[in-house]
């Protein structure tokens, strides 16, 4: 075989969890057997018409940090939709991105209707000399089990299955200054994207990187609709301890560690500040110990 040629394997890789990242690997570990590159097969877009794990580029940084050779996305057109797994397999695989040994996960579909399997891919691959081998299942990791766990707040859990904390991503805009007048001012986050999933209300031990700086900051988020003060929508709402600068207008990321409670309310501020006290003492009791 040639060494211009590579190991692959395709897939929407969203959250690159723990069960995505086995497959890169075997990829990796297949490609150096074979004296070929690795490479990373994606899409530009989710096919979910509902909430998503990562944004385009959180889903490249992933993926790169895993050592794949190179990484393809390919724009999901209505071309690219109708093609059967076979024309798919020729066209893009073979012709395009020179694709001599295809991995596939147990439960790997592609091509228009996704009604063909593993056999099918095995006997195409057989007519145009590309190996398909198939990757065991590993475990019962998957996005969907990962999407009801970060919907249920249990955002720890969700980080075992993913293998990283889960991120979210967004832009401080002014808020209702609420936060500051408690003492306890708070940055008000959109998501960059808003297909990205918010996990459950409640309040979370968070760190936090600005503007894609490596150094992140410990923090509390709060994400519901403020009780105590009669809200009205979601809010997602993040105070950084011991950071006293302009957040305004500037990339946030966040990372999700643990749930600290459910929103709820209180009958008056005094209560709302000593509770947000308590939780504060809590996020610093978490992080000093990891």
């Amino acid at each position: 075989m040639s060494k211009t040629g590579y190991v692959a394997t395709i897939g929407m890789f969203d959250g690159v969890h723990r069960g995505h990242q086995f497959v890169l690997q075997q990829v990796i570990r297949v490609a150096r057997e074979r004296g070929l590159q690795s490479m990373a097969i994606t899409f530009d877009h989710t096919l979910r018409k509902d909430s998503q794990l990562t944004t385009l580029d959180d889903k490249l940084a992933l993926l790169r940090q895993l050592g794949i050779d190179h990484i393809k996305v390919l724009p999901f057109t209505d071309e690219l939709k109708q093609m059967t797994a076979r024309e798919f397999m020729q066209q893009v695989l073979k012709e395009r991105l020179h694709v001599e040994v295809l991995l596939i996960g147990y439960d790997n579909r592609f091509g228009r209707g996704r009604t063909e399997g593993f056999d099918d891919y095995v006997r195409y691959g057989h007519e145009l000399n590309m190996d398909v081998v198939q990757l065991p299942a590993q475990g019962t990791v998957c996005s969907s089990l990962i999407r009801n766990l970060l919907q249920e707040g249990q955002v720890a859990e969700a980080a075992d299955l993913l293998g990283h904390p889960y991120l979210l991503e967004g832009r401080v805009e002014h808020g209702e200054h609420i936060g500051t007048r408690l003492g306890y001012p708070t940055a008000n986050l959109v998501p960059v994207d808003g297909r990205l999933l918010i996990p459950a209300s409640g309040v979370y031990a968070v760190q936090v990187s600005l503007d894609h700086q490596p150094v992140f900051h410990v923090a509390m988020m709060n994400i519901g609709h403020r009780p105590t003060f009669d809200g009205q929508h979601t809010t997602l709402e993040v105070h950084v301890l011991h950071l006293n600068e302009d957040l305004y207008g500037r990339e946030m990321t966040v990372q999700f560690f643990q749930r600290l409670r459910d929103e709820q309310r209180f009958d008056n501020e005094d209560a709302l500040v000593r509770q947000l006290q308590l939780d504060a003492q809590q996020v610093e009791n978490l992080f000093k110990k990891k």
